[in-house]
């Protein structure tokens, strides 16, 4: 199986890692999750984190073919459009993302002028499609649990996972987001297992679990089979329910679920400028 090389980006503020991957060989290459700064309190965005990818991609001469997000982020906002702008390459996400819109779309009151289509993106994935990074085949899974719309994208021997799991000391996502569903995660994670044990696991979040001192991005499937705190092997697909279940029933809403669901289901396109030539975010009140 041939090997990418990765390039990791942290944006500390969100927990976040983004990726630049790409193929020695042809100089091919894809962004994953990329990130736009957004401070809530003042509502200002900035480029810092992306432009970051933009000069590493410049500067090792990469040619971007697909600027892709595994799902529709709750915790950052993508910058998918400001990285296409600069570097190229078509943006791609899952066709579930048609879910995403359409259950919050409701929630944002978009009303018919918004598509629920999946068009606002330039490509879909669908379940085991493959396609190529240069030299290197690729292939899309749907992933759903964390959201519907999740997609792993396993590139010759790297697999970039999304929100679905984390570092073996941390465990897996949480699931009670609409549309999202700890038994179809279990299950998702067992399509992953099910790669070959060294295949490298690439995280979107880390978050240093208790007695870690350090942020880390890295892992194998292999690891994750033997270690993960919430799914190693041997643990039942019911005794994992009801421990998410249990979990997730305790945490918070991420600070950043309305704006960045709102943006991100559209693309990481911003909405439009109002006659004032400026742009608004919807926060719906007491809906969560």
């Amino acid at each position: 199986m041939k090997r990418p090389e990765v390039k990791a980006f942290f944006d500390e503020p969100t927990n976040t890692f983004s990726y630049v991957t790409w193929d020695p060989a042809t100089r091919m290459a894809a962004v994953i999750d990329s990130v736009l700064d957004y401070d809530a309190a003042s509502g200002r965005t900035r480029h810092d984190s992306a432009d970051a990818i933009v000069d590493f991609v410049k500067a090792q001469g990469l040619s971007v073919a697909w600027v892709i997000d595994t799902h529709v982020h709750a915790d950052h906002l993508s910058a998918s459009p400001y990285v296409q702008a600069c570097v190229g390459g078509r943006t791609g996400i899952g066709e579930q993302v048609r879910t995403v819109q359409d259950t919050f779309g409701r929630l944002f009151n978009a009303g018919p002028g918004f598509p629920r289509d999946g068009s606002q993106f330039d490509h879909l994935f669908k379940d085991g499609e493959t396609y190529r990074l240069g030299d290197i085949e690729a292939v899309a899974l749907h992933t759903p649990g964390h959201t519907s719309a999740c997609m792993t994208h396993v590139i010759g021997d790297a697999a970039f996972v999304g929100d679905t799991l984390f570092m073996p000391d941390f465990g897996t996502a949480r699931c009670d987001f609409p549309g999202g569903d700890a038994r179809m995660l279990y299950r998702s994670i067992q399509r992953i297992f099910a790669l070959p044990g060294e295949t490298r696991i690439f995280l979107c979040h880390d978050y240093k679990a208790p007695g870690r001192n350090v942020f880390v991005h890295e892992t194998t499937v292999g690891e994750e089979r033997r270690t993960n705190i919430h799914v190693h092997d041997g643990i039942a697909e019911e005794d994992f329910v009801s421990m998410r279940t249990a979990r997730d029933a305790t945490l918070a809403v991420p600070k950043l679920l309305l704006p960045s669901v709102q943006v991100n289901m559209c693309a990481g396109k911003l909405p439009p400028a109002e006659d004032n030539g400026v742009s608004y975010l919807k926060i719906p009140l007491n809906a969560f």
